[in-house]
């Protein structure tokens, strides 16, 4: 597919939320009522859209990212972050009314992470925004949008994909009630464990389940609960399943820093290899050593690896 800018690799259009990130490291979590100190403090671009449509634009393909941000310090903070990474910023809306979203994050020495999110001016990404978008959503190969979203936007989402033949890829994290439609649109659904279970399947699947239990799992939801069907596994590595078959691809041994934004950079790069015409099995393969690489370096946009050094660690052409 060729986009309107004569790459030939394709569009992807993210639809999604848009935080400004205040992450605390610490040694350890602190318990109900304890006061700790944190040895270290960062101010960053965040949100699910943000970071998938940055890990879009890292792996070389061209991406615009629809959002919608308040007319306030982080605002301008989060657009001014989006220029200087080299992301268009013409489909930013700013709400005047709403707060830019936040993300009130703590990392451990141990890589774990919490995260607490206040929606402000992301809840302002309404049907009626998705309607104003057909045009951007008709020129891309993939449409990509995440559960940080109303559950009506992301119907509606769905919905205009599907009339206009644009492949629909849906990051339901958190878990967020959609319809059936919306999920049997999705090409693939990409889900961790948790939100897997959530949506119905491998609700049966034992803690600690294997790569390949996971594949069986996958490969019986790739058809019928949605088109196709990615499951992330954390350290242990990720699975996939269309109609046509089912892969597992184990992910490397490496010492986790700051697992705070891996995902979406492996459901990111994901994205950009379907729009430049990738397999699944590939793009897979691909996202799994983003996603591996990025959790090797502290914060999140700025861990994710450029996209030379992501195909030589996946083992693939450029």
């Amino acid at each position: 597919m060729t986009s309107d800018d004569g790459d030939s690799r394709g569009r992807v259009v993210v639809v999604g939320s848009l935080n400004v990130d205040s992450t605390s490291y610490v040694a350890a979590f602190p318990e109900p009522g304890e006061t700790i100190r944190a040895h270290g403090f960062q101010v960053a671009l965040g949100g699910k859209g943000a970071n998938q449509a940055v890990a879009v634009h890292v792996a070389g393909v061209p991406v615009e990212f629809i959002a919608c941000i308040g007319d306030d310090a982080n605002g301008a903070f989060a657009q001014g972050t989006l220029e200087r990474l080299g992301l268009p910023v013409d489909a930013l809306r700013r709400i005047p009314e709403a707060p830019t979203g936040a993300a009130q994050i703590t990392v451990a020495d141990s890589g774990e992470n919490t995260v607490i999110i206040t929606g402000g001016a992301n809840l302002a990404l309404t049907p009626a925004v998705v309607d104003a978008a057909r045009d951007r959503v008709a020129a891309a190969a993939v449409v990509l949008t995440q559960g940080e979203l109303p559950g009506a936007t992301i119907d509606r989402l769905a919905e205009v994909a599907i009339e206009l033949g644009t492949r629909f890829v849906l990051n339901l994290a958190p878990p967020t009630p959609v319809s059936a439609a919306t999920l049997g649109a999705a090409d693939p659904l990409v889900l961790n464990e948790h939100e897997a279970r959530a949506v119905g399947i491998g609700t049966d699947a034992p803690a600690g389940a294997t790569l390949d239990a996971w594949r069986v799992v996958a490969a019986s939801a790739a058809g019928g609960i949605a088109r196709s069907v990615v499951v992330t596994l954390g350290a242990a590595g990720a699975v996939a399943a269309d109609t046509t078959g089912s892969w597992v691809t184990a992910a490397p041994r490496v010492t986790a820093v700051d697992t705070t934004g891996a995902g979406d950079g492996f459901t990111g790069t994901l994205a950009a290899c379907i729009a430049e015409g990738r397999s699944l099995p590939e793009a897979l393969g691909i996202a799994v050593a983003a996603g591996a690489l990025a959790v090797q370096t502290r914060g999140t946009v700025d861990s994710y690896a450029p996209r030379a050094v992501v195909l030589a660690a996946a083992g693939v052409a450029g």
